[in-house]
């Protein structure tokens, strides 16, 4: 460890022994995924997969999908890390055993088919389903076997998740690879009695984009795997099939997957993963291999046949696997086609990439799977009419910043080809960057998600991830809610994040592990670390900035507190997970917290100004120190590279070419020795928290929720379900009592979630009114036509109406929605003494009534 990192780690830790008491934890407890079918004691009618001097063989097909026997080489591999025992692997014929693991796809192994045939197995629910799996204990399944463990698939990647899920049931993590979650070893783990059904998923294709990979996981790759080859790639789709993913949009920024290596494609294909390539690479073909193979100009209208044969060639590669082509075409380099192309141009530019395709496969253009995204400017051309058959998949998305930009209209006629979700946890783009730490809330993913889902999207659902690390959790949480959106609920989302921080760090640190990752998401999401700087938060308003400031402050005490308790095999996956991304964001609000001070006394030639000049430059320095603690010393520089993100000097979108420390001025000096509540108007304002109503009416099919967590400050307040739309319903709507003690005409503020006009850009709607009198109607985004602007980066939609109080006491505020998918975080009146704050004034308090 950097002696730097480790005497300010020390003296963390020793101020902190004197803040409080110590605490003793009980002995560590490994947590389990979907564990209701395996136990650490035997019952009866149990499977004993191992005990100290057994350890059932894994027996499969030889004639199954290749992809099959390799992951049971991963399976085997599980095994041991849990074990301590190396299983044994049989594909010829069934071993002399008593008992054995017999994991095969239904129709390519025969034993299965054989019990099948016996009555011994039923299959009937799962056979010819989409990635179904079956667990179950089978009693005398053949001559001289008692018991045999079936791990059955519907199909090939059923079968690769029925062995995986017991993995994981086993204390094998998905991150086990990916961040150094150690295996808890057992003495002995056996599967219960019974019969154990994993449902289809509900989204059939869920992966991830590995985008904006430089300079961090390309810088990686290199050093580690010698560039983005079979060997690298191989770790990306185990992670996927682990959390029962199945698509892939890989590296593109100079990267072209299946021209890097030619055995990145069959490799993808035997473990099923479903590829695909980016919104602006068509058939196959990588912007990459555009540059190294092409010729003239990536202009359809002067280069039709170059460019349709070097489509065809990329067809011509990939027919034989298992993908989605991407059709339609933009700009060379992730850019927009030159300004006023026409749509009838590319029209016809999918017609005839739709031509390539039946003439290379042999088949009709509509039996090989297709998607057209909807990205950027391509949704404008949508808008204005531009089709494509209706067997292609329309790849709809965010504005890069997790807002969804559209939605299918509920009413419309089915589309034959589906709906797919493009989604941001990641971004290079303006107005800013954000790529160099997870500053997504797992509330407003499924937020929006969950929207839209219930719109009827789930064909495809892609993340772009960026550099993958140190992205984790949203990837975790992303996959999980796509196999299952229904399972998800305002209610139940923390419960996820505890969840999964119990299944890398135990019982013991789960629930203190959860609690840290949902704050510092809920701090970066107020506002990314790139867009951060000391002019964000008022310094005298409220003592805003210094409250931001301390909530990470105490963040980051609490976690280092735990990091020095967990066990030491759980540290360096705790310190990736939970202690970098908090202490190391926490750096930043204590460097621009301390400019800002600088900034406000050199004003007033007060020479405290230099003090905090020093701590400016000292956050600063910590900063590269930090980088360095977690690419050369993290699981034994493991990782390096893999923070080389800038986050310290954006002026622009893109990101500076070194880190550039915030101007501090220094003072030239001679040294000097050192019930029935209604909020109550106050000091010229009202400040209301959505989520604290006085009354919440719903008309019976429409009701309110509160999603914990999501916005900047407290949560936020929607109707749900959202897909319903209530119009004109007066019986709709939120009720605040309000005790004022003047009167005028006053502005009242209203603060939203930035929803886009994803309603055919008909904007989201509410009427507001003061003491049942006329309403105000109000559309937040009418206007909005898919350009970028800073209230999207704010994650804020800001209205205002203004009201007459003819005179001073209790008065009522009633909000409706006319429009689902408004999600209100705040409200704000200003009777004279408002102040402007990043947040807004803290809420006003209460009195009854």
């Amino acid at each position: 460890m950097n002696s730097f990192y480790r005497r300010s780690l020390i003296r963390t830790i020793l101020f902190l022994v004197l803040l409080q008491l110590a605490v003793v934890y009980p002995s560590f407890v490994s947590a389990q995924y979907d564990n209701n079918f395996i136990t650490s004691f035997k019952n009866e009618g149990s499977f004993t997969l191992f005990e100290s001097d057994q350890l059932a063989p894994l027996v499969i097909d030889k004639n199954d999908f290749p992809g099959v026997n390799a992951v049971a080489g991963w399976f085997i591999n599980d095994l041991e890390l849990v074990s301590g025992q190396t299983a044994n692997l049989v594909q010829m014929g069934l071993p002399q055993t008593k008992q054995l693991v017999l994991a095969g796809t239904i129709g390519k192994n025969k034993w299965i088919d054989q019990l099948v045939a016996e009555g011994k197995l039923d299959v009937s629910d799962i056979s010819g389903q989409l990635e179904r799996s079956l667990t179950q204990v089978v009693e005398n399944p053949f001559p001289g076997v008692e018991k045999a463990l079936i791990l059955a698939g519907s199909d090939k990647r059923g079968t690769i998740y029925a062995m995986l899920n017991l993995s994981r049931a086993m204390g094998v993590s998905p991150w086990y690879w990916w961040a150094d979650v150690p295996v808890k070893k057992h003495e002995a783990l056996y599967v219960k009695a019974g019969r154990f059904v994993t449902e289809s998923p509900k989204v059939k294709y869920r992966g991830i984009f590995l985008n904006d990979e430089e300079p961090a996981l390309g810088g990686w790759v290199r050093e580690k795997f010698g560039g983005f080859n079979h060997q690298f790639y191989e770790k990306v789709f185990e992670l996927i099939l682990r959390q029962r993913g199945n698509f892939l949009w890989p590296a593109m920024w100079g990267k072209a997957f299946f021209d890097d290596d030619p055995a990145n494609g069959p490799l993808a294909d035997k473990l099923g993963i479903v590829m695909s390539t980016s919104h602006h690479e068509p058939l196959g073909r990588a912007q990459a291999e555009w540059h190294k193979y092409g010729s003239g100009t990536w202009d359809y209208n002067k280069n039709e046949k170059v460019l349709k044969d070097f489509w065809k060639k990329g067809m011509e590669r990939n027919k034989d696997y298992e993908t989605i082509v991407t059709v339609g075409m933009r700009g060379d380099g992730d850019e927009a086609m030159e300004e006023g192309t026409n749509i009838s141009l590319l029209e016809r530019i999918v017609i005839d990439q739709r031509k390539i395709i039946k003439d290379v496969t042999g088949k009709q253009a509509e039996k090989t799977p297709q998607v057209w995204a909807l990205y950027k400017e391509v949704q404008d051309y949508y808008d204005a009419g531009m089709r494509v058959p209706d067997d292609v998949t329309l790849l709809l998305c965010d504005d890069n910043w997790g807002d969804v930009r559209k939605l299918p209209n509920i009413n419309a006629p089915a589309h034959k080809g589906g709906y797919g979700m493009y989604y941001h946890v990641d971004y290079v783009g303006g107005p800013r960057s954000y790529r160099w730490i997870n500053v997504s809330q797992i509330q407003r993913i499924w937020e929006q998600m969950s929207l839209t889902y219930s719109h009827g999207v789930d064909r495809i659902w892609v993340l772009n991830v960026g550099d993958l690390k140190p992205m984790e959790y949203p990837i975790s949480f992303f996959l999980d809610m796509a196999w299952d959106p229904d399972a998800f609920k305002p209610d139940n989302l923390y419960k996820h994040t505890v969840d999964w921080c119990t299944e890398q760090f135990g019982e013991v640190y789960g629930a203190d592990a959860a609690r840290i990752i949902n704050l510092y998401t809920k701090y970066n999401h107020r506002v990314t670390p790139e867009l951060l700087d000391s002019e964000t938060f008022s310094l005298d308003n409220y003592n805003e900035f210094e409250r931001m400031r301390n909530e990470y402050r105490d963040l980051t005490l609490d976690a280092l507190r735990i990091y020095n308790f967990i066990p030491n095999e759980y540290k360096d996956a705790f310190d990736q997970l939970v202690l970098f991304p908090t202490n190391a964001s926490s750096n930043l609000y204590e460097m621009y917290y301390a400019q800002a001070k600088n900034h406000q006394l050199a004003e007033n030639n007060d020479p405290e100004a230099n003090y905090w000049a020093e701590i400016v430059k000292e956050c600063f320095d910590r900063d590269s120190v930090f980088t360095d603690h977690y690419n050369k010393q993290i699981a034994g520089g493991k990782w390096s590279h893999q923070m080389d993100q800038i986050r310290i000097g954006y002026k622009t979108w893109a990101e500076p070419r070194q880190l550039i420390m915030p101007r501090v001025t220094r003072i030239e000096l001679p040294e000097i020795p050192g019930s029935e509540m209604a909020f109550q108007e106050a000091d010229g304002y009202v400040s209301i928290e959505a989520l604290n109503y006085q009354k919440a009416k719903g008309n019976g099919e429409i009701k309110w929720k509160i999603i914990p967590d999501l916005g900047k400050t407290a949560s936020g307040i929607t109707t749900f379900p959202q897909n319903k739309y209530p119009g004109e319903d007066n019986s709709l709507y939120l009720e605040y009592k309000i005790n004022f003690e003047s009167t005028g005409t006053f502005e009242v503020h209203m603060l939203f979630s930035p929803t886009l006009n994803f309603n055919a850009n008909k904007g989201l709607r509410y009427a507001v009114s003061l003491d049942s009198g006329e309403e105000q109607v109000v559309n937040i985004n009418g206007m909005y036509r898919g350009e970028l602007g800073k209230w999207q980066a704010d994650r804020i939609i800001k209205t205002n109406t203004k009201h007459v109080i003819q005179k001073t006491g209790l008065h009522s505020l009633r909000f409706r929605v006319l429009e689902p998918g408004i999600v209100l975080q705040k409200i704000l009146i200003d009777t004279g003494g408002l102040k402007p704050s990043y947040l807004g004034a803290p809420e006003s308090k209460r009195i009854k009534f």
